[in-house]
């Protein structure tokens, strides 16, 4: 089989997606690595080649590889995750809407482009949670404890914002990963409290939690997703969902997620029909071995294909 992964300069070094790259090379799969922000792309010829079986996408918010990676599925080549449901998860305006209308327990969520224009959110919904609205890994995001305290926050450049009411908790988030319907849940250090002593590592996935985090997959059409929750004392609450995320303290991850990339571009993933076009619930599956894509991975004729150069930008 053969891939094309697009990433960012962000990652370029990153363990994640480079080690799923040499996984899937050592298996006999060709893989083109292209960075969209650091390279010259003849991008109408080679999409409209099509001779890659699927486009897999590792990049920040913003960046010019999901406009790369929407150009092939605009032609009608497979994506991973679905390019047309990647922009209801990175606009997190967009995602708060989204995610509302279809009964997630996400908090109520107000935009504005300057942190000190909350002022006028209700006081009783204080502390508020202020992020950028295209923001990833926990950048720019900050508690506000109260409308005086908003000017202190103000950054240049932000662009649009996004604030939530604070949920609160003992400083950890749990963080649960989907690799095409096989679900991990880890806990993790929250952004808002970096100097609490949490134990970050695997956890069981409670039931409450994977239905919820099945349930995004659906509503947003997305095949490799993580979702940050924070278990507050009314129940669970998602306060950011990503699409690609880095899949950290999963169980043998980079063969997990080579696996799921196989699959999901052998398959073509969630219905092609639009960004929230429903799926059929997958069961929740948190102790499956990768050992069930492996005849997927070494039989077939692709198996003898030469593995290409990881860091090489092919296009």
């Amino acid at each position: 089989m053969k891939l094309c992964f697009l990433v960012e300069e962000l990652y370029r070094h990153d363990g994640m997606p480079l080690d799923v790259v040499r996984q899937l090379t050592s298996w006999g799969h060709q893989v083109d690595v292209v960075r969209p922000g650091g390279s010259l792309l003849r991008i109408s010829e080679e999409v409209r080649a099509g001779t890659h079986d699927a486009w897999v996408l590792k990049t920040v918010s913003g960046g010019p590889g999901l406009t790369l990676l929407e150009a092939a599925a605009a032609v009608g080549l497979t994506t991973v995750n679905d390019a047309r449901s990647i922009r209801g998860v990175r606009d997190k305006v967009l995602a708060s809407v989204i995610a509302r209308q279809h009964g997630l327990p996400v908090p109520v969520t107000y935009s504005a482009p300057r942190a000190t224009l909350f002022a006028d959110v209700p006081e009783e919904l204080f502390p508020l949670v202020v992020k950028p609205a295209d923001g990833s890994s926990g950048r720019g995001v900050r508690l506000v404890s109260e409308p005086g305290r908003l000017a202190e926050t103000e950054q240049a450049d932000e662009g649009q914002l996004i604030a939530q009411p604070y949920v609160s908790n003992a400083g950890s988030d749990l963080k649960v990963y989907c690799l095409a319907g096989e679900f991990h849940a880890t806990v993790r250090r929250s952004p808002l409290h970096p100097d609490a002593p949490v134990d970050e590592r695997a956890v069981p996935l409670p039931a409450e939690v994977a239905e919820a985090a099945a349930k995004v997959g659906e509503v947003f059409g997305l095949d490799l997703y993580g979702i940050d929750v924070v278990l507050g004392p009314d129940g669970p609450v998602i306060v950011d969902i990503n699409d690609f995320p880095s899949f950290r303290q999963v169980p043998d991850a980079a063969s997990r997620l080579a696996g799921a990339v196989l699959e999901l571009a052998r398959t073509g993933g969630t219905d092609r029909r639009g960004a929230i076009a429903p799926v059929p619930r997958v069961p929740v599956q948190p102790e499956i071995s990768h050992a069930r894509h492996r005849p997927h991975l070494t039989a077939g004729p692709e198996a003898g294909m030469v593995a290409a150069v990881p860091e090489g930008a092919r296009i």
